[in-house]
């Protein structure tokens, strides 16, 4: 992740631990999807349980890795949308 915008110089870098909101975000959209998924295809398809746990497993996995940039990202937009002057002005820089 670069540390600012080469356009308007947002920083994007924090301080740690900045970013629990974005694992919330990532691990809700998670959790919605593997619960509404494994209820649509229990009643349209009647798949197995072990087939389910195999299927939502791999899911729970691979969606977080491969959405975490986009967790990020809305943590940030909405950190803007609530705070648009940013840590830099509170600081006095």
């Amino acid at each position: 992740m670069l540390g600012n915008c080469s356009q308007c110089h947002f920083r994007f870098e924090r301080e740690q631990g900045y970013f629990i909101g974005a694992i919330y975000f990532n691990y809700g959209a998670t959790v919605v999807i593997a619960v509404a998924g494994y209820f649509l295809l229990h009643h349209a398809f009647g798949l197995s349980l072990a087939g389910q746990l195999v299927l939502w497993g791999a899911f729970s996995i691979l969606f977080p890795l491969c959405t975490f940039r986009y967790g990020k990202s809305l943590w940030l937009a909405i950190d803007l949308f609530l705070d648009p002057e940013g840590p830099e002005d509170k600081s006095g820089r």
